[in-house]
């Protein structure tokens, strides 16, 4: 019987090793055991955190809909978890989390701008070339990019010298580079929402921004090289 749990301890050792109990088993009935027993309550949980501690409030949605919404498309991610990689289901799924309704929200306010009309847009904005732009460049690579970069990230964290600010900043990247495509999928094409990147990394190392800012200047050498060499 496991022990009920308090905000501030709601998700341990008990729900890592309920997440690697639950995906191992084909057993329908016992998936719906082990939710129900170790997972269910403290989902619910972080899906409230998330929202309310950073105030993913979406128009026109009721408190109650949006933590409804946010747990049912979690729980169609929570298969894509890999076990075999040890990273923290507790990071993966609160990411999953995050990115969902920050795209989501922003969604929101796209849909919102649409319903002005373009015909209300002067065609002299339309045609001027202050407001246009040539795309000339390839498109990137990012997925290789990333690999590369992983791995970079790695490879130079075995022989640096790093502080423990440095050392947790490292760990973070590796963690959501690996899960790249799963967890950021909200989008359009390959926009990466910054904003987001750097609240995962928050969470994961409980750095302040200026910590994670001055901790990245030993890492921002290995993308500037990797990145000029992608771009030719």
């Amino acid at each position: 019987m496991p022990k009920k749990r308090t905000k501030k301890n709601y998700y341990g050792e008990e729900q890592e090793q309920a997440v690697s109990d639950y995906l191992n088993t084909d057993s329908e009935e016992e998936k719906n055991k082990i939710f129900n027993e170790y997972l269910r309550e403290p989902l619910v949980i972080m899906v409230e955190s998330i929202i309310r501690r950073y105030k993913l409030y979406r128009k026109g949605f009721t408190f109650e809909e949006q933590h409804t919404d946010t747990m049912s498309f979690l729980m169609t991610k929570i298969n894509r978890y890999d076990v075999e990689q040890n990273h923290k289901s507790y990071s993966y799924f609160g990411t999953i989390c995050k990115n969902y309704l920050m795209g989501a929200i922003q969604k929101d306010v796209k849909d919102v701008n649409r319903t002005i009309s373009y015909e209300d847009i002067s065609s002299d904005i339309e045609k001027s070339p202050e407001y246009s732009y040539v795309i000339d460049s390839p498109v990137l690579d990012y997925k290789g990019l990333i690999t590369t970069l992983t791995k970079k990230i790695d490879d130079f964290m075995q022989v640096e010298t790093l502080n423990e600010n440095e050392k947790k900043l490292g760990y973070a990247l590796i963690e959501i580079f690996l899960n790249f495509d799963k967890i950021f999928q909200i989008g359009d094409g390959n926009k990466f929402n910054k904003n987001l990147i750097l609240l995962s990394v928050r969470e994961m190392t409980s750095l302040s921004t200026k910590e994670i800012r001055v901790s990245m200047k030993k890492y921002k050498k290995i993308y500037k090289s990797i990145f000029s060499d992608f771009l030719g």
